[in-house]
């Protein structure tokens, strides 16, 4: 991805006021601004950027992938695949489900829940903001 297209993303996000404070657009623009050069880098991956940006906990998983993807040369998506698979076997609450979300971004599949699914409104919100953003994405 192009420096250009990822000051388009930044500024579609704040026109669509995707952004929850001041915290998350920054943690969410510094993982882009350092890894949009990367190969591995797409739009999946920048879809699991902000769902990771939205609390300290999650950044710091995606700054671990992100950094041991570059410095492994990390050409795609598989290794991040995988890592998510692993993470999201741990989850026994609706975080989960979450990471169901960032592995359908990952693998360009679509996302889809089971309607009844045990899921807290405070994830449902963020599921819900996470594929309002990857609209937006898609529409880059």
């Amino acid at each position: 991805m192009d420096m250009d297209w990822k000051e388009k993303c930044f500024a579609a996000l704040d026109a669509e006021k995707m952004f929850e404070n001041s915290a998350h657009r920054t943690r969410f623009r510094e993982l882009v601004d350092c890894y949009c050069g990367y190969p591995f880098f797409n739009k999946g991956v920048c879809k699991c950027i902000y769902l990771s940006a939205w609390d300290e906990e999650h950044f710091a998983i995606m700054l671990e992938t992100l950094s041991d993807m570059s410095l492994g040369r990390d050409r795609d998506t598989k290794e991040m695949s995988i890592k998510g698979d692993a993470l999201a076997e741990e989850q026994t609450d609706s975080e989960y489900y979450v990471y169901l979300l960032s592995l359908s971004f990952i693998n360009g599949t679509p996302y889809r829940i089971d309607a009844s699914a045990d899921i807290s409104p405070e994830v449902r919100y963020i599921i819900r903001r996470a594929l309002r953003v990857s609209d937006i994405i898609d529409q880059l």
